[in-house]
């Protein structure tokens, strides 16, 4: 897992805790913003994700040239 995968992860727990602490409290603004927050992570684990399937492709094509 790379880097980028672990923060998006990250960034959506922080997310559902704003959004849920927005929903109790009544805060739509903090509720919107744990929204966001866990769209972002969504978008930043899958880049994270999309880089490292690239990279083992890259290295299993060195792998066949080699053989």
């Amino acid at each position: 897992m790379t880097e980028q995968e672990t923060k998006g992860q990250v960034k959506q727990v922080k997310g559902r805790i704003k959004e849920a602490v927005g929903i109790v409290t009544g805060d739509e603004h903090l509720e919107k913003e744990g929204s966001h927050d866990r769209a972002v992570g969504g978008i930043q684990e899958a880049a994270g994700k999309a880089v490292r399937k690239v990279g083992e492709a890259v290295e299993n094509l060195a792998d066949a040239i080699k053989k």
